[in-house]
């Protein structure tokens, strides 16, 4: 097969959208390295993560020298994919060029989530109409679509009306590092380095309402102060990170609030994620969940929202709470800390869980098979 994947944030994304179009390129060319990909992008970054792909002999990497980007990823592409010949073409970020039919290539679209629909005031009214039409687009005229949840699913036929026989539920899988435990030596090394102590709690995430910290912060003032530990905050954000660094001032927790920006690399966050009592994700929405299936890898127990997507990232090791209860979050946070056997019974089995359902190869095989699937309808 010759497949073509629209790399824009594979290129450029460093977040949700890129990982996923990078581990899953990455996953397909190490389990079907029969087949032809070709990486379409409009732009690059140079980076250690982009590098891994610009320098793979095995990729066919074309980049746009349009003036017009955003033109020629909707629309004069298709050219280039004609030149091509390619067979399938994988929208991998909720779009495909229009009329893309017309040219005989088969397409698929990868669906994350539809967030802009639940929390339209966090999008301006510019964004949210792009979004509708693109992904409304793309779910109409796509040949077939890949969720990467079922609730993604059921929010796709929810909204545009889309027959659920059109969509595969394919799993997000992780990075390839969460797959291997690291030693506790480097860890705790990467940890002290950091200035974090030996004891803390975690959250992963970019900061914004959605991901619901505040509450966090919230539940951690009814934890009673001698099982209070310092919560590591690992995302970016705006205004709501403000107003949640606020919050944590005034609200004389025992234990400090650690905020992290940035990490030099994935290891660092693996690292955290090993050395954590606990990941802390209330989030009120989420497409998949990663943050949930990482910690879950790496042997970290998980305090997630009984909403969306989390019971299908969590599975059955991992404790779930009403997102808007704080004082259910810290009652999930006290239990952690206060019963071992417990807690390792969490650990056990989400780690589990995790290596079954998020297999690469099992999800990689998946992919290969809605691409089959498409190409002989």
């Amino acid at each position: 097969m010759k497949i073509g994947f629209d790399s824009k944030r594979l290129f450029c994304n460093f977040t949700g959208l890129g990982n996923y179009s990078r581990t899953l390129v990455r996953n397909l060319c190490h389990f079907y390295p029969e087949n032809d990909y070709f990486l379409y992008s409009s732009s690059v970054k140079d980076t250690d993560e982009t590098n891994e792909f610009l320098d793979n002999p095995e990729l066919n990497i074309r980049i746009s020298e349009a003036l017009l980007k955003s033109f020629w990823r909707s629309f004069s592409i298709k050219d280039q994919l004609i030149k091509d010949e390619i067979d399938l073409y994988h929208g991998l970020s909720h779009e495909i060029p229009f009329k893309l039919k017309k040219t005989g290539i088969k397409s698929v679209v990868t669906i994350h989530d539809l967030i802009f629909k639940y929390y339209p005031e966090t999008y301006s009214s510019v964004d949210r109409k792009i979004y509708d039409l693109k992904f409304r687009y793309a779910c109409q005229h796509a040949d077939r679509i890949i969720a990467i949840s079922e609730n993604t699913k059921q929010d796709i036929v929810r909204f545009y009306g889309i027959n659920p026989d059109k969509i595969d539920v394919i799993y997000q899988a992780c990075n390839p590092a969460y797959y291997k435990l690291r030693s506790k030596v480097d860890n705790d090394r990467i940890i002290k380095k950091l200035g974090i102590p030996a004891d803390f709690l975690l959250s992963v995430g970019t900061v914004e309402p959605r991901k619901n910290l505040k509450k966090v912060l919230e539940a951690l003032t009814w934890v009673k102060r001698e099982l209070q530990v310092p919560l590591v905050v690992v995302g970016k954000g705006r205004k709501y990170k403000h107003e949640a660094e606020s919050f944590a001032r005034q609200a004389g927790l025992e234990k400090p609030v650690i905020w992290i920006d940035n990490l030099e690399n994935i290891l660092q966050l693996q690292a955290l994620y090993q050395g954590a009592k606990a990941l802390i994700y209330p989030s009120m929405y989420e497409g998949f969940g990663l943050p949930v299936a990482e910690a879950l890898l790496c042997k970290t127990p998980v305090i997630t929202s009984a909403g969306s997507s989390l019971k299908e990232a969590g599975g059955p090791g991992s404790l779930y709470v009403n997102p808007k209860d704080a004082q259910e979050i810290a009652a999930a946070i006290e239990k952690i800390l206060t019963d071992e056997s417990f807690r390792q019974k969490m650990i056990e089995t989400g780690y589990l869980y995790a290596h079954q359902v998020f297999a690469p190869d099992h999800l990689t095989r998946q992919v290969i098979n809605c691409y089959k699937k498409t190409l002989e309808a």
